[in-house]
């Protein structure tokens, strides 16, 4: 049992922030962060060692969240976003901000789904590249390289 608590300890952010990464809603990622390791737990034995442990814990972060996703049959952070504008100076600026992200947001829909993700994880979860790296079982020089070509093709696309 002390190993499980070790692995909790020592992994628990990794895992909390690449679900934030994903959900862009605090309470949400938490909640699954939860899931994730009530269901690392159960799996333990099917852990083959052949990868790091924090790679599985976020791969079975990401399934818990698609299956979210499909049970809702939309992306809950949208709307989350929409309703949590109050912080905000204006109007003007909540709106100039949202047209930003949203622009933002279709230019990244228009890379691969791996490109996708390293951008996601170094902006919103600002995860270093070694750490995005480690999630996605990839070099940290995969991530570096991905990351700056995934910004200019979104360049090349103004």
């Amino acid at each position: 049992m002390q190993d499980i608590e070790k692995i909790y300890e020592e992994y628990f952010e990794t895992v909390n922030k690449y679900l934030f990464c994903l959900t862009k809603n605090y309470d949400i990622a938490e909640e699954l962060t939860q899931e994730t390791f009530y269901r690392a737990v159960k799996k333990i034995g099917t852990y083959k060692g052949d990868c790091k442990i924090s790679v599985w814990l976020c791969q079975i972060a990401k399934n818990l969240w698609y299956d979210q996703c499909r049970k809702n049959k939309k992306i809950v952070n949208k709307e989350y976003e929409l309703l949590d504008m109050k912080g905000k100076d204006s109007v003007e600026e909540q709106i100039i901000s949202n047209d930003e992200k949203i622009t933002l947001y279709k230019k990244m829909q228009k890379l691969d789904e791996k490109t996708r993700e390293v951008i996601y994880l170094r902006i919103t979860g600002e995860l270093s590249f070694k750490e995005i790296g480690d999630i996605l079982n990839k070099s940290e020089t995969w991530a570096r390289v991905t990351f700056y070509r995934g910004k200019q093709k979104m360049k090349e696309g103004d």
